[in-house]
């Protein structure tokens, strides 16, 4: 059977129709039919429910799709482990991370990972929590850095290091010199917070709510590069990595009391999959440098 058919069979049941997984592959629709109509019949079995508006798989068209997207997995892992280059004179990998890490590790990181290998590319994608484990299910990118996932039978998940959350202010903000803050004392201020489709402010919010305490929300945004440059041009307060202040200038963090709980920063990569040099050599960079990432 033709590697083809399966990929025409698997875009019809993404698209719901045969026309726009035709133009999705840009190949004529009555092609595309007279394949999957050929699968069919060798399989003596119907995939898609053809009777009404929309193609829908039937119950033996799920169980085949599934094995053969495990097929096409395989067999790309194959194709890209032949050309792959011990030697790391050349190659890529794909690394997702949430906007979180995007803000204070990718830098260090790419920095220290080129300086090794430095013709290795290096394709950073930013990605929410859930996309990145469904990428990484898809051999859509070869590593992810990401909070503690649930649990996810077809994912590895490998500890990095711990990240910490504090307030985040001006360095001229009149709260600056303070050594630490009472978690109460927020009720007097007012916040700039990433908006709720964050995961760093889901944690934030469970923090607040578990303490009672409930501030003024003044700003939302959905950047953290944004909410560093407000933060950092006004009075108000925000609550992130203590990493982040770290490292940009005209921030200080102040420790809260009680501290929000830390969360765990793992290393994701799918089971059983080829691991090319160029992803090995990355990961390995990674392990090695979590170190330095604890602020």
């Amino acid at each position: 059977m033709e590697l083809r058919a399966l990929k025409y069979l698997i875009a019809v049941a993404e698209h719901g129709n045969f026309t726009r997984a035709a133009e999705a592959l840009h190949v004529s629709q009555p092609a595309l039919s007279q394949q999957i109509l050929q699968m069919e019949d060798r399989l003596r079995t119907v995939l898609l429910d053809r009777s009404g508006r929309t193609i829908k798989v039937t119950d033996a068209g799920q169980a085949y799709i599934a094995h053969a997207r495990r097929a096409l997995f395989e067999l790309e892992s194959g194709r890209r482990a032949i050309h792959d280059v011990r030697d790391l004179s050349r190659g890529a990998v794909r690394l997702a991370m949430t906007p979180t890490f995007t803000a204070y590790l990718i830098g260090p990181l790419v920095a220290a990972f080129h300086a090794r290998f430095p013709a290795i590319t290096v394709n950073v994608l930013e990605m929410s929590m859930d996309t990145i484990a469904a990428a990484i299910e898809a051999d859509e990118v070869d590593l992810g850095i990401a909070f503690e996932l649930g649990r996810c039978a077809d994912i590895d998940s490998l500890p990095l290091f711990t990240e910490k959350l504090s307030v985040v202010v001006a360095d001229n903000h009149p709260w600056a010199g303070r050594a630490a803050l009472d978690v109460g004392s927020l009720a007097d201020g007012e916040l700039a917070l990433l908006t709720k489709d964050f995961v760093t402010r889901t944690h934030v919010d469970n923090y607040l709510q578990a303490f009672e305490v409930a501030p003024k929300v003044a700003v939302e945004v959905n950047t953290i590069s944004a909410l560093v440059e407000i933060v950092r041009h006004s009075k108000l307060l925000t609550i992130l990595p203590e990493a982040i202040a770290g490292q940009a200038a005209g921030l200080c963090n102040l420790p809260l009391a009680p501290p929000p709980p830390p969360r765990t920063v793992m290393l994701l990569r799918r089971k059983g999959a080829y691991q090319s040099a160029a992803t090995r050599a990355l990961a390995d960079v990674i392990e090695r440098e979590a170190v330095h990432w604890i602020f």
